[in-house]
């Protein structure tokens, strides 16, 4: 019996040992996400729809040629003079081509385009912000995964300990051994036991179902992640670092020198435009010119012209200097907003460190946690059995080992999720950090190449097909644990 009761304690100490049995990687959970989440895809359209911006920009500097088409019919007619020429058809066609060609526009259009190419930055930092925020979450559902079913695992052991316990103190209560007391003890941990196990197999399944959700499949069998590269050394490094490759940071920046640009366009559209016109009008009238109006060989003709027109603004109720005002307050708006994205760079990366730091030091002590319960424990054990002390207080320690095993497995997922986030208020956890295959990147910059140079109204656009996949028809997760293959706890690089 005590080789038995020794064999159960002894058991949660397989959390911590390796098995050759293939698990999937946090590598492959992040590419996953990166491949088919729908948040990311949503952004990866909006890139797209501010890269129409700049071509939308161009054509306002570049030629425009129109055409239209009239059919009248003239319901009144004039009464020629006497021997005038008079044309007066009672029915008409007319064909019209009108060019325009900007010439002058004293910057309007040059700051155009720039704002425009402004925001199309802006919002590509804002997607690697996206992917950034994207991995956070990524690695912190994974992480939970591994986290809680440790946590179901430990409980589990528990669980047969205690009603090990409890058969053991009923089959002493029958020799004499125990009283009825120590088998109510008995009970009542194993009460608590089961509804420790059932929150935390119920903490599991929500874990999964999270975990489907970012990363679009169930988890199955996770692998251990590898130590996280690149962490400071120091928190000036990790401000340093965050305040140069920020994106939120330099999305806000980016801001900043789109709404200059609108500002200097504004104050453009109060000066004057020069601009090369041309026309070209083909009317015929249908052999409808009534008798004495005039030679039969004006029914029909083309007209054209060529020249240059001068627009000047001279008054408009104030709309324009009201825009160029506006226009300068948004300005002030994005330089306020710069501040408060850097102050929150600054206040993340610092915080982010602080929470690394202190995951770290907590891993370590409650290590050292365990280890202390382990041998009161054991020791224990061997004094209750020897009715040295009674039945509570080694139910007391088994209780305090797993809450030091809790608290150890908690602790090193913090630790890491801690750390990956500081790596992400870094700049430093985007796709392009986490070595994936190279056809796997998207890069935004093919999509803009692919459309600033496009001048035809009919040029093919096509609606892409949704990137993402659908999480519908995923079974129901349950809380089942397999055995681990390698301990659920990483390894944090403790050396920075």
């Amino acid at each position: 019996m005590t080789r038995k009761f020794a064999l159960l304690a002894c058991s949660a100490t397989l959390l911590l040992t390796e098995f050759p049995v293939q698990a999937e990687t946090l590598q492959a959970a992040l590419q996953a996400a990166y491949e088919n989440n729908p948040t990311l895809g949503a952004h990866r359209a909006a890139v797209r729809a501010a890269d129409e911006g700049v071509p939308q920009a161009l054509a306002a500097g570049r030629p425009t040629l129109e055409g239209s088409a009239t059919y009248q019919e003239n319901l009144l007619r004039g009464v020629p003079a006497g021997g005038g020429f008079f044309s007066n058809p009672q029915r008409q066609v007319v064909g019209q081509v009108n060019l325009t060609v900007p010439i002058i526009t004293f910057g309007a259009v040059r700051n155009s385009v720039r704002a425009a190419q402004s925001r199309v930055e802006a919002s590509r930092m804002g997607l690697r912000g996206t992917e950034s925020e994207l991995f956070t979450n990524v690695v912190g559902a994974y992480m939970d995964v591994l986290r809680d079913e440790a946590v179901v695992q430990l409980n589990e052991r528990n669980t047969e300990v205690m009603l090990f316990t409890l058969g053991e103190t009923r089959e002493r209560n029958s020799a004499g051994n125990r009283g009825p007391t120590d088998v109510a003890q008995a009970e009542a941990r194993l009460a608590l036991a089961q509804s420790q196990l059932e929150t935390a197999r119920a903490q599991l399944v929500s874990s999964r179902e999270t975990y489907i959700r970012l990363v679009g499949h169930p988890p199955g069998q996770l692998d251990e992640p590898e130590v996280l590269p690149n962490l400071p050394a120091t928190v000036a490094g990790a401000v340093s670092t965050a305040l140069a490759n920020n994106q939120e940071l330099q999305a806000a920046r980016a801001e900043v020198t789109a709404a200059g640009f609108d500002a200097d366009a504004a104050q453009s559209a109060r000066l004057p435009r020069i601009s090369g016109v041309g026309s070209v009008n083909q009317y015929d009238y249908l052999g409808s010119l009534a008798q004495g109006t005039g030679p039969r060989n004006m029914d029909q003709g083309t007209t054209a012209f060529v020249g240059m027109r001068l627009d000047v603004p001279l008054f408009d109720g104030g709309r324009q200097a009201s825009q160029v005002r506006q226009a300068r307050a948004r300005q002030e708006q994005t330089g306020e907003q710069v501040i408060a994205a850097e102050r929150a760079v600054v206040a993340q990366a610092r915080s982010a460190y602080a929470t690394w730091q202190a995951a770290s030091k907590v891993t370590e002590t409650a290590r050292r946690g365990v280890d202390a319960n382990l041998r009161v424990l054991t020791g224990l054990r061997a004094e209750t059995a020897a009715g040295f002390r009674p039945l509570l207080d080694r139910l007391n320690a088994e209780q305090e080992l797993l809450n030091a095993q809790v608290t150890l497995v908690t602790a090193r997922r913090d630790a890491y999720v801690a750390g990956f986030a500081l790596l992400a208020s870094m700049g430093l956890a985007e796709a392009r950090n986490l070595n994936f295959d190279s056809g796997v990147l998207y890069d935004p910059v093919v999509n803009y190449e692919d459309v600033k140079g496009l001048l035809l109204n009919w040029n093919p656009d096509p609606v892409r097909p949704t990137q993402s996949t659908s999480t519908a028809e995923t079974p129901p997760q349950d809380a089942i644990v397999a055995p681990p293959s390698v301990s659920p706890v990483p390894q944090i690089n403790q050396g920075q």
